[in-house]
């Protein structure tokens, strides 16, 4: 069995759009995070200095005319992860993204997807699986078309429901 292709691959071949859903509180911990507990800030004037892969395989897609959405499910008051995600969510906008912050108090009757994921062209689904504590165990390539419906459904119903990051205050 050939390995699962990366985001970058994926979106990549990525023609109208991509979405992605996040729903935990707490992801493993990086260098990044790290830092800005300690009081480091972004210097958001140097680009360079934060600007990275990740931001320009956004923005390539972007340009091709790919529909990048991020939506967080996220409980309040937020963990220091989630508000640091917040803070670091300026890049994920000037790459191109669209992204929309949901209170999880405000998704009681909405059933979602038990993993977080990213879906492609609505034709596959790029699911995360974590460990308790946030670290990535695998990523599972699913082209299930009835799965890719669900997921999809619970994206759309979120999405709806969020509001836009800039009008997004942090609890």
């Amino acid at each position: 069995m050939p390995p699962t292709p990366t985001f970058s691959e994926l979106l990549a071949e990525t023609k109208r759009s991509a979405v992605h859903l996040e729903l935990r509180d707490t992801y493993f911990s990086n260098p990044r995070f790290e830092a800005w507990q300690r009081g480091e800030r972004i210097d958001w004037t140097d680009r360079p200095s934060w600007w990275g892969s990740f931001e320009d395989t956004i923005a390539d897609a972007v340009t091709r005319g790919v529909k990048i959405r991020r939506a967080r499910v996220v409980s309040e008051p937020v963990t220091a992860y989630i508000r640091w995600e917040h803070y670091v969510t300026r890049a994920n906008l000037e790459a191109g993204e669209h992204v929309r912050w949901l209170p999880r108090r405000r998704a009681s009757d909405m059933l979602l997807p038990g993993n977080d994921f990213w879906i492609f062209d609505d034709r596959v689904i790029r699911v995360h699986h974590f460990s308790g504590d946030g670290e990535v165990i695998e990523d599972e390539l699913v082209d299930d078309l009835n799965i890719i419906r669900l997921c999809a459904a619970a994206f759309e119903r979120v999405w709806e429901r969020a509001t836009p990051h800039d009008q997004y205050e942090i609890r």
